[in-house]
């Protein structure tokens, strides 16, 4: 995506924040949004920008939507008048692909604003994540689902 039109894509994005789609609103968004593209034109100007932006907003789409399902999966789960007889909480050492220090923050932390699950602890060599979960019933299909999931789609956002 040339500078330009991002220009332009950066304006109407601050008309819309602001409230006003008038020329002098516009303009300053035009001017704001070249300011910051100006300080980080390595990274836009690069191929792929566009690709990369399209995995982050999908991996927050998955996010909101694993947080809707989890939080339903929860609220069904403390529901029940026989709780305990249901209630099945483990702790998984989950592999870890991710490997530098920022797709590990990010996925530990969507996985603790997940309802239902709670990073506890990455391990020393960085190859396991532990996880507490409220309720599991398959542990492999559980990591499996973090792995085609949030941990795809992180390293996907990363790289």
């Amino acid at each position: 995506m040339n500078l330009a039109l991002l220009t332009v894509v950066l304006a109407v994005g601050w008309a819309a924040a602001t409230g006003s789609f008038g020329v002098p609103n516009l303009l300053l968004g035009a001017a704001v949004g070249g300011a910051c593209l100006f300080v980080v034109r390595q990274f836009v100007s690069s191929p792929g920008v566009l690709g990369r932006a399209t995995r982050i907003v999908g991996l927050a789409v998955t996010f909101v939507v694993e947080l809707v399902l989890s939080a339903l999966r929860v609220a069904r789960l403390v529901l029940r008048p026989d709780l305990n007889d249901h209630i099945r909480p483990a702790i998984v050492a989950f592999p870890l692909t991710a490997k530098t220090d920022g797709e590990i923050t990010l996925l530990a932390n969507l996985i603790t604003l997940t309802p239902g699950t709670l990073s506890v602890d990455v391990s020393e060599d960085r190859r396991l994540l532990y996880i507490h979960v409220i309720h599991l019933t398959d542990r492999e299909a559980f990591i499996k689902e973090i792995a085609d999931g949030f941990e795809r789609q992180v390293m996907g956002a990363f790289r």
